[in-house]
Formats: structure tokens, sequence, C-alpha cells
């Protein structure tokens, strides 16, 4: 592999994981209801409006925002939201588990 086709590679992949692809997207998060219902159940939340919440934690300064794979993962306060890269929809979210 010559070195300009690896830069390409490497580039596109610093690219892919950038936070700030997210934040720029931030206004596509969706849900379907199911996941209302489970973003809900899992967070104890009794907000109306389930994805401007979610919309709000992405945004937070403090949120930690990671990619791996098709999904992007964002963390704040031991609670870690799941959002496909593609299509921006908010699949979970999860309180970390405590440990005894």
């Amino acid at each position: 592999m010559d070195s300009m086709l690896l830069f390409i590679i490497v580039s596109l992949l610093i690219w892919m994981n950038n936070p700030e692809i997210l934040l720029a997207n931030v206004t596509k998060l969706k849900t379907t209801e199911l996941g209302v219902v489970r973003i809900k159940r899992n967070l104890n939340l009794e907000v109306i409006d389930v994805v401007e919440w979610c919309k709000e934690f992405v945004l937070n300064p403090e949120s930690e925002i990671t990619r791996t794979g098709k999904n992007w993962y964002v963390s704040l306060d031991g609670v870690t939201l799941t959002i496909n890269a593609s299509s921006y929809t908010i699949i979970t979210a999860h309180k970390k588990k405590s440990t005894r």
C-alpha cells in the first residue's frame, strides 16, 4: 500500500470518528416509539420529549462522545446513549450499573 493511500484511509477514519460530526447533525436525532419507551424506562425519565432531552444530553459540553463501528456513544454522569451513526436514530440509553 502506498503512503498516499494509507494517508487517505487514516484521514477518513479520523474524520469519521470526530465527535463534531454528531454535534453538527444533532437536529437529525430521532427514535422509534419503542425507543421512547425503552429510554424512559432505562433512565427513569418523566420528560415529555425524549428526543429533545437526548439532544440536550449530546450538546452538553461535559458529554463524552465516541464512535465504535456503526454507533456513537454519548456518556455523562453514569448514563450512556447509543446512537446509530448513519441514521442518527437513538437506539437505547443505559445507566452505569453500580458495584456493591
